[in-house]
């Protein structure tokens, strides 16, 4: 959480630096500013449209079985997606986005018996965020918002495997439903935008765990924690 806070203070004030830039700089041919209104609408024009989106993610787990696995640490890998947002008045809007996160995890799991040592555990999700945005500076706003994600693929080390734990092959099952909150800040010049979220996990990553085949050290009650710095560009407003 250090780490994140300081992460975060960083994005605020570039962002905040961004914000506080000419805003009558000569305008590049064909590119709208993000000062610029919807004429008619009465909204604001950055806060409407559709976009791109991707960037690099910093992925670890929190709960209290976290003290069961070995030489834990963060993952570090990336996401990408598209985005929409709709917007209420040039204060608040609605975004929501469709991400592809790879994210996980890496450790030493106790109650895995066929690979041993610290390795990556890597969980493929599509994730939704739907996400609340205030505007508290021109070019600057604050997003918070629930978050959906279905697991897609697993892999410990080198090996892929099932979600499910089918014929009691492992020990434990993935959950494939994740369920949080994400919250971050964001500065947007023109159609571009950099930002940095933080999103945590509300249900258990690994459910299931069957301790006559484990051992009896609990590995389920860890869930999803991540940050992300994304850059984003618009593509219609």
């Amino acid at each position: 959480m250090k780490h994140f806070a300081l992460l975060l203070a960083g994005c605020a004030l570039s962002a905040t630096a961004l914000a506080q830039a000419p805003t009558e700089a000569p305008r590049v041919s064909g590119l709208r500013s993000s000062t610029d209104y919807a004429p008619g609408t009465g909204s604001d024009s950055r806060n409407n449209g559709f976009g791109i989106k991707g960037g690099f993610t910093a992925s670890n787990f929190r709960g209290d079985d976290k003290k069961n696995f070995g030489n834990e640490g963060i993952y570090n890998t990336f996401h990408a997606g598209v985005y929409a947002q709709f917007g209420f008045n040039d204060k608040f809007s609605i975004q929501p986005e469709v991400l592809y996160s790879r994210q996980g995890f890496k450790g030493d799991n106790p109650a895995n018996t066929s690979q041993t040592g610290t390795y990556t555990t890597r969980l493929d999700y599509v994730q939704v965020p739907v996400l609340l945005v205030y505007n508290f500076l021109d070019n600057v706003s604050v997003h918070v918002g629930p978050q959906a994600s279905l697991l897609t693929k697993v892999k410990e080390g080198d090996r892929e495997r099932k979600i499910a734990d089918e014929n009691d092959t492992y020990g434990y099952s993935y959950n494939s439903l994740d369920y949080g909150l994400a919250a971050g800040v964001e500065a947007r010049v023109g159609p571009a935008r950099v930002g940095g979220r933080y999103t945590a996990g509300f249900a258990d990553i690994i459910q299931d765990q069957n301790l006559a085949k484990t051992g009896n050290t609990a590995i389920t009650n860890i869930k999803n924690g991540m940050f992300q710095v994304y850059l984003g560009i618009g593509i219609s407003n």
